[in-house]
């Protein structure tokens, strides 16, 4: 049930790019044959995507455990408006891998500590290492975005930061990461309806916060600033991809398809015994002799 190809479907940039043009209820990419209930089909759909995940990722793990020299690695970066779904997409996605090969990181408000640094200090302190799959919930475009529109910092200061994202992520492409640039895509709807839903149910009150409201009046200017993101930080070797998220059934199934695609591009194999697998058979055969004798 995966989806050979959806990265071309799914890529923007770099050049100008029209968010208003992509609905965040379309379902690009997704096949024929969903039946009458798509959130049980994408359930289904992700479980099978899954065990290959789950193989890919072993590969991926197995190789850095066992050469020291090993620098293959991914790093899927998530970004959304407020309730686009970051959280669900780990949950239901990134769980499908082992946590053991699993590096997740969560980007707040910076500290006082990480404002005395360049923006990029706490992200280079927080990426991947070799054989893992690293996955960043926001991430350094925050200095391009939150920092733009709140006008936190000069123009100057944070146009300068586009140049340095693009070397930054050349250098870490260069070192053997495969990057996979996400934003989920949802309509200022669709954001109501979810703030709305976590009013109403108690065990959800903690995900909520009163400024995520205030944050909406902004609307216009985050797209405008995920635009010129996606416009600007968008080549070839490390591409954004657009998911429509006002669906979260697709959504999930779709950034399970692009890691899927990700990992494949790594072209990974199993690491070669450094045995003689047959002797060490042969030993095992008759220490199991020798036992029943």
């Amino acid at each position: 049930m995966a989806s050979p190809g959806l990265s071309k479907l799914l890529r923007v940039g770099p050049g100008p790019v029209d968010l208003a043009a992509i609905d965040p209820r379309s379902t690009p990419g997704l096949p024929k044959k969903v039946g009458r209930d798509p959130k049980e089909w994408s359930r289904a759909a992700i479980a099978e995507i899954g065990v290959e995940l789950f193989r890919q990722q072993e590969m991926l793990f197995a190789s850095a455990k066992e050469h020291p020299e090993y620098r293959k690695r991914v790093l899927m970066v998530l970004q959304a408006m407020d309730c686009g779904g970051k959280d669900g997409t780990i949950k239901n996605v990134i769980g499908q891998l082992n946590p053991q090969g699993v590096h997740i990181v969560g980007f707040g408000k910076p500290t006082a500590e990480e404002l005395s640094h360049p923006f990029l200090w706490r992200i280079k302190r927080a990426l991947p290492a070799a054989g893992v799959v690293g996955v960043f919930n926001r991430s350094h475009y925050e200095d391009v975005l939150v920092v733009r529109v709140h006008e936190l910092v000069p123009a100057r200061t944070w146009g300068d930061r586009f140049g340095q994202i693009n070397r930054f992520e050349r250098q870490l492409v260069d070192e053997g990461y495969e990057l996979v640039k996400v934003m989920l895509h949802i309509s200022p709807d669709e954001q109501r309806k979810r703030l709305l839903e976590r009013l109403e149910d108690p065990t959800k009150f903690w995900k909520y916060n009163p400024s995520d409201v205030d944050e909406r009046s902004r609307w216009p200017d985050y797209q405008a600033a995920y635009a010129d993101v996606l416009e600007r930080c968008g080549p070839d070797h490390a591409p954004w991809y657009v998911v429509p998220a006002d669906r979260k059934w697709y959504r999930n199934w779709a950034v399970a398809n692009l890691l899927l695609e990700a990992l494949g591009r790594l072209k990974l194999t199993y690491p070669p015994a450094d045995f003689d697998s047959a002797e060490e058979r042969r030993r095992l055969e008759g220490e199991r002799q020798v036992n029943s004798s």
